[in-house]
């Protein structure tokens, strides 16, 4: 058995059903269930026993180790964080809160219970911490793609904060040698991601006939991975992963803003097209964002040597197929719209106000 932390959200859950569907192990799912936690995602595990929901913050200390002296897991995959560096700039206490303490907390209840285990399984045991290559800060268009010896130096709230858990996850395995492994992902897409996100957002506002935002020049660039390569990368880590290792994970997709806008626009064009003209009539133009890093690019070189993984798919192959599902699953998009994350999003959008 294994514990997942924020389980519910995008590439969590797609981790929780890819896992399940592959494993025969079973999944302790903890998620607070803020507005990017959606239970609906997890539908298809409904009545199956190999799926443990529990709902709690990680910050509980009392409830994780409840669960960890109850169900005994082998490793801790924590997903869990506030990752957008717009809110993260507007309600930074909220990432201060989840990302730092948060891991913090869950250090801490790991360590604790890992003391305690028999020898064979204190070595067997991980804990695997997803983070990001935005850590590493922006890159110029000539640099080479951020290895896993880059300098830190994050940008924005969310990256510091993020920046702040890998070194708290480091200093864990270091001090007191709990087998940490730690991954920096770059940027995720496909089924179930929040409509918060670039490519879900463009592909919503797209079908409902909304501005196609792009800020700046739309020429940031942004190193794009399918999210079923990054659970299958995951899985790779936590079997073969050399504890106290960092590892990145990159699809080698660096695609610039306004050509990602193109590709959603001309995608639709073909899966669901419109009466009359393209979705490229609805680009809009905006002003730069805060906090905008101009690019961002991965090598993942180390994994494919050291562990034989690299990405199945390729950005166009990734892009159609997540394009197709959002068009096939309307009634998801619906679904988050209306609850909680709406909610939210209103409530922000009046604090930005």
């Amino acid at each position: 058995m294994i514990l997942v932390t924020g389980g519910a959200g995008f590439i969590g859950a797609n981790f929780v059903l890819d896992w399940l569907d592959g494993v025969d192990e079973a999944v302790i799912n903890v998620d607070k269930l803020t507005y990017s936690g959606h239970l609906g995602t997890l539908r298809p595990l409904h009545g199956d026993p190999s799926h443990i929901f529990v709902r709690a913050d990680i910050c509980d200390r009392s409830t994780i180790d409840v669960l960890l002296a109850d169900y005994q897991p082998r490793a801790i995959v924590h997903f869990a964080a506030q990752n957008h560096v717009d809110y993260s700039i507007d309600s930074p206490n909220d990432f201060v809160h989840t990302n730092i303490v948060g891991t913090y907390t869950l250090l801490e209840a790991a360590r604790c219970y890992w003391n305690g285990l028999q020898s064979d399984e204190r070595d067997a045991f991980r804990f695997l911490h997803v983070s990001t290559d935005e850590v590493f800060g922006s890159l110029n268009l000539s640099d080479p793609p951020f290895s896993e010896d880059s300098h830190y130096q994050p940008d924005s709230p969310y990256c510091a904060t993020k920046a702040s858990a890998d070194h708290l996850v480091r200093a864990w395995g270091h001090t007191y040698g709990l087998p940490t492994l730690t991954t920096h992902c770059s940027n995720n897409y496909g089924p179930y991601q929040f409509p918060d996100k670039p490519i879900p957002q463009l592909i919503t506002n797209a079908l409902m006939g909304r501005a196609l935002p792009v800020h700046g020049d739309g020429q940031h660039v942004r190193d794009w991975l399918y999210v079923g390569d990054h659970c299958s990368a995951i899985r790779k880590i936590l079997a073969k992963g050399r504890p106290g290792e960092a590892y990145n994970i990159g699809g080698w997709n660096e695609v610039k803003n306004i050509d990602l806008v193109h590709l959603v626009c001309d995608l639709l064009d073909q899966y669901k097209p419109k009466r009359t003209g393209s979705y490229r009539d609805q680009i809009t133009w905006l002003t730069e964002r805060l906090g905008h890093d101009r690019r961002y690019a991965t090598d993942a070189r180390k994994l494919e040597r050291e562990l034989g993984w690299k990405p199945a798919e390729t950005f166009e192959s990734g892009l159609a197929r997540t394009v197709r599902w959002y068009v096939e699953h309307e009634q998801w998009t619906h679904e988050v719209a209306t609850g909680d994350f709406r909610d939210w999003v209103e409530t922000t959008h009046q604090k930005r106000a």
